[in-house]
């Protein structure tokens, strides 16, 4: 975090910790400090189908020359330093990391209502941010490349694609593979007090 928060700063600007993946770094990294399995749990929805699709983006352009979905066109930008944009391949890292996590800490079923709100604000923030650089795709889906109606309608309707198609399947994939919550402490695995 001491290298990527400035680098990622200075390169892409402050606007770009509206990004949904890159609030999950973060989270992620309290989380993991903290021991506190709600926010991992909550990141693993954001993130295990979502890097997945990032990491099947950046893979066809990588050999095929164009982009799938268009989310990692940046990677592959020359006009950025090459190590910035190796910084994030923590896209790689971050599924079996959080797993690995949560097999520490159990999976907290209220993952879904907290990811769900954040998804919310961050998608709402992302409008305010320059519609070029469609953060989060809070202007025009990936798919058709479209718009769902004003603002606030395309917004709901992203959110809530990310609720219905994301955030559930992987809950329920979750609430199968992980065991609940304890209240145990992530580092030392005793009862905490």
């Amino acid at each position: 975090m001491l290298v990527w928060i400035p680098s990622y700063w200075r390169t892409w600007g402050a606007a770009n910790f509206v990004q949904l993946c890159d609030v999950a770094a973060l989270l992620t990294c309290i989380g993991l400090f903290t021991g506190n399995a709600l926010l991992l749990s909550s990141q693993a929805l954001a993130s295990l189908l979502v890097d997945g699709a990032w990491m099947l983006d950046a893979a066809w352009r990588f050999f095929l020359g164009h982009s799938l979905l268009g989310g990692t066109d940046y990677l592959f930008d020359p006009q950025y330093p090459p190590w910035v944009r190796l910084l994030t391949l923590f896209h790689v890292a971050m599924p079996p990391l959080l797993i690995w996590a949560l097999w520490r800490t159990g999976y907290d079923q209220r993952a879904l209502a907290l990811q769900s709100a954040i998804t919310l604000v961050l998608f709402s923030a992302a409008r305010f941010t320059d519609p070029e650089k469609n953060m989060n795709f809070a202007f025009h889906d990936p798919f058709f490349k479209r718009a769902w109606g004003p603002p606030p309608v395309h917004v709901l309707v992203s959110v809530l694609f990310m609720i219905v198609v994301v955030y559930f399947p992987t809950h329920k994939f979750l609430e199968w593979l992980i065991p609940p919550r304890q209240a145990q402490s992530f580092i030392s695995k005793r009862p905490v007090r």
